[in-house]
């Protein structure tokens, strides 16, 4: 994270990109800093402005412009905090947001709004979640999300999972995290040891939205997850410029197949300010999921979801039912 990219002139000059073929903003970044880690920008292919990662990490001046209703809040997060930490939106789950902090900034982060400063959870504040978990038994699983819950160091996760041990009602454990696949060196030998020990299932979750996202780090770093016992599957966005065509989508799914990772959903973007300019409407959105149908085995195509504020369960859109 020390070696990542903070500032468009070094990113540009390693990307061998000049700053004409950008449509860069200075107050889309002060708005939401960028943050490349070096792994990650590795992949982006060179002199081309153009290339779908680029597009996900790059403050842009479309970032500023405003689109009917987008808010600081797309999916009602607040409105499911219970307590400083802790979201309860759905049944018998609950979402920690453990802390703000992401390896790399994605522009269309639905929660690029969200106050961290005020709900994170902190060392001090983990037991009295801990606490309201155990006194609830309909809670069956804990979500590990943020920011990324990956930053945590270690013996900060270790303590976490000793606490989701001594709870007999919680069956289940799963990570939301992007850091396999920005940072692949964060799945070390100690964190696998952390998550092979737990007596609770493991699952992780993955953030991918595009093959070449996945390089030879990246395919490690997922079957040694996958060889600790852990459950690995993958959530996308689909987003305009990035993997909104059937190709695309495609060759996410059987790339991510071939390093251990089960494809979960594909999410419709959630409409979170500055984050307009990667909309896909609804009816090309039912489209590629109909053509990405057509050329898949089933096991090998997400869920298309949407998120709304209020409702009991994710929404899954489909063609005609």
């Amino acid at each position: 994270m020390q070696n990542a990219f903070t500032d468009f002139k070094t990113l540009c000059e390693y990307l061998q990109l000049s700053f004409e073929s950008l449509n860069l903003s200075n107050d889309a970044a002060k708005k939401f800093p960028l943050r490349v880690p070096q792994a990650f920008a590795s992949r982006i292919e060179k002199s081309n402005p153009n290339d779908p990662l680029l597009r996900q990490v790059l403050p842009i001046g479309d970032e500023l412009s405003h689109y009917d209703g987008f808010s600081d809040d797309p999916v009602g997060d607040l409105s499911s905090v219970k307590q400083t930490g802790l979201l309860h939106k759905y049944y018998g789950r609950v979402l920690l947001i453990n802390t703000g902090a992401c390896a790399i900034h994605c522009r269309y982060c639905f929660r690029r709004n969200f106050p961290y400063a005020d709900l994170k959870l902190n060392k001090l504040q983990e037991n009295t979640v801990i606490e309201t978990i155990k006194n609830d038994e309909t809670i069956k699983e804990v979500i590990l999300s943020g920011g990324d819950p990956l930053i945590l160091n270690d013996a900060r996760l270790e303590k976490l999972f000793d606490a989701f041990a001594e709870i007999p009602t919680l069956k289940r454990i799963r990570i939301h995290t992007r850091l396999p696949i920005v940072l692949p060196d964060r799945v070390t030998e100690e964190l696998l040891i952390i998550l092979k020990n737990s007596p609770k299932k493991i699952i992780v979750v993955i953030h991918c939205n595009h093959a070449n996202e996945i390089d030879e780090d990246v395919a490690k770093a997922c079957l040694r997850l996958t060889s600790a016992g852990v459950t690995l599957l993958n959530q996308s966005v689909l987003l305009s410029g990035v993997n909104d065509s059937a190709a695309a989508l495609c060759e996410l799914s059987e790339r991510l197949f071939e390093v251990g990772v089960l494809p979960y959903y594909l999410h419709f973007l959630d409409k979170a300010n500055g984050t307009g300019h990667f909309q896909v409407s609804e009816r090309e959105a039912l489209a590629l999921l109909n053509t990405v149908q057509n050329q898949l085995s089933g096991y090998l195509v997400p869920k298309l979801v949407t998120e709304q504020a209020g409702e009991l369960a994710k929404q899954y859109l489909k063609n005609g039912g």
